[in-house]
């Protein structure tokens, strides 16, 4: 527990720096912007030499702090400014550590990032990289510098990267990595640490090896751990693990990393059908799967199309919003309908236009709760269609008490407020209906949607409030009307 403590204390220290840079980045591109102004409008002998002066030195400032970070550290600066400051910055990072900070910042940013770059740059940038880091990035490059960087790589590399672009981006196929270290089972400890003090690099993230056969057949892992505890004459088919977590490259990635999650996983080898090693993957890919499918789930529930710029153009974020707040308009249009049904009703009763939005809201606030329940189980896999009868019986259950509990709360308030007890027990009863509901549309539209092979998070959110607001209007005026007129 204490040691849990300690890492969240220095994960939140960390985020305070990196806020803290962030500041005096910006801190220094406004000095840099001020002086620049005010050189520029003093009349002097050598104006062009002073001003050239006065810009290098703010500027060398400004790389020198930039030097000092990490790549993910800058692309998270770079995020953060606006595009006139982001680019300005961009050309202060030194070339060598283009294609990292690339690989870093989002998919928005990438793109104008890029778009500020030549093709010498782009080509120069992709090739300081990984065979499956340029398989990241290839799709965001222009088709010439992609076609120039094919040319550029060897054989081996140039198989591995069209091999890795032919399998879709959210496949084990698209994100495995061929930095692998082999071993033969019929070799001794010893003569696999001679090979290991022989290796001019070490793979990141290695905690095991592979074990493989003269035709690449993979045959086990040998983790790290065993080499050091065991005898150096021990052959490795004796301690070798034959019972390792391994994948195809079709399989799917979010799966692969909810396997990571299960069994505690650093890395895992990626096979073909023959059982042939191709490559690997790794936790630090699994934890950007991760994270993306978060922020993805985050942003499609709420009816995003895809990740946005802050900084974006007007034009850009309209499109990215626009296509749900159409559907928006429509059902408002849809629930003011619903209440122009009953317009006689609310005229002769005034207190149901004050009550009939608080039945619509806790109908869409229940609505989203069994919603979000529905699409974690179909994102972990343990739910699908199998189950609506169940989830249908359990989701109602729990409406109807809430229903009940706080339909009984509002109704009493109701009577208070307005000294009728019929207008309480309609309240009362209209909160039960519209709960169960919300219930039932909560846990249908997530399957069905997962059942048409469609993201269950998409939009669910703005479905869900749009059915319980007209549904609960309609509920509520229309026992109103019929109880109360």
């Amino acid at each position: 527990m204490a040691e849990t403590r300690e890492h969240n204390e220095d994960v939140i220290e960390n985020k305070e720096t990196l806020g803290e840079t962030l500041q005096q980045v910006i801190h220094l591109l406004d000095k840099h912007k001020l002086v620049e102004h005010v050189v520029h409008k003093q009349e002097m002998p050598n104006h062009e030499l002073v001003e050239h002066l006065v810009h290098k030195q703010n500027l060398n400032s400004l790389q020198h702090k930039l030097e000092q970070l990490h790549p993910a550290d800058v692309a998270y600066i770079l995020e953060a400014l606006p595009l006139d400051d982001r680019l300005r910055v961009w050309e202060l990072v030194k070339a060598d550590r283009d294609g990292e900070i690339l690989l870093e910042v989002s998919d928005a940013v990438r793109q104008t990032l890029i778009a500020d770059m030549d093709s010498d740059e782009l080509l120069a940038a992709a090739e300081q990289l990984d065979t499956d880091e340029l398989a990241d990035l290839a799709p965001d490059l222009p088709k010439d510098v992609l076609q120039d960087l094919m040319y550029s790589l060897d054989a081996q590399h140039r198989e591995r990267l069209q091999s890795a672009l032919s399998y879709p981006e959210d496949t084990v196929g698209a994100i495995m990595d061929f930095d692998i270290v082999t071993i033969r089972d019929d070799i001794t400890l010893e003569v696999v640490l001679r090979y290991l003090r022989r290796l001019p690099k070490f793979p990141d993230h290695t905690d095991k090896l592979f074990v493989i056969s003269r035709d690449d057949t993979l045959q086990g892992v040998l983790p790290l751990k065993r080499i050091i505890l065991n005898d150096p004459e021990t052959r490795v088919s004796d301690i070798m693990a034959t019972d390792a977590v391994m994948f195809h490259p079709e399989d799917m990635a979010d799966q692969a990393a909810m396997a990571f999650e299960r069994y505690d996983l650093v890395t895992a080898p990626v096979v073909d059908n023959n059982r042939k090693l191709i490559g690997r993957i790794t936790v630090d890919t699994v934890m950007d799967i991760i994270r993306e499918e978060a922020e993805a789930d985050m942003l499609s529930m709420a009816g995003l199309r895809e990740e946005e710029d802050f900084f974006a153009s007007v034009w850009k974020s309209v499109q990215n919003r626009w296509a749900w707040l159409a559907i928006n308009l429509v059902t408002a249009l849809v629930a003011s309908r619903v209440i122009g049904l009953f317009e006689g009703s609310i005229e002769k009763i005034v207190a149901l236009a004050a009550l009939m939005p608080i039945v619509a809201g806790i109908g869409g606030n229940s609505g989203n709760q069994t919603t979000t329940m529905i699409v974690r189980g179909l994102a972990l896999g343990q739910i699908s269609g199998y189950h609506m009868k169940s989830l249908l019986q359990k989701e109602m259950g729990v409406a109807l008490l809430n229903g009940l509990l706080w339909g009984g709360v509002l109704g009493l308030i109701a009577y208070w407020l307005y000294g009728s007890a019929p207008l309480g027990l309609v309240m009362t009863a209209a909160m039960a209906l519209n709960l169960l509901l919300a219930a039932i549309i909560g846990v249908i539209i997530p399957l069905v949607m997962n059942k048409l092979d469609r993201d269950p998070a998409v939009g669910s959110s703005v479905l869900i409030t749009a059915l319980t607001d007209s549904g609960g209007f309609l509920i509520f005026l229309g026992l109103a009307t019929i109880f109360l007129l």
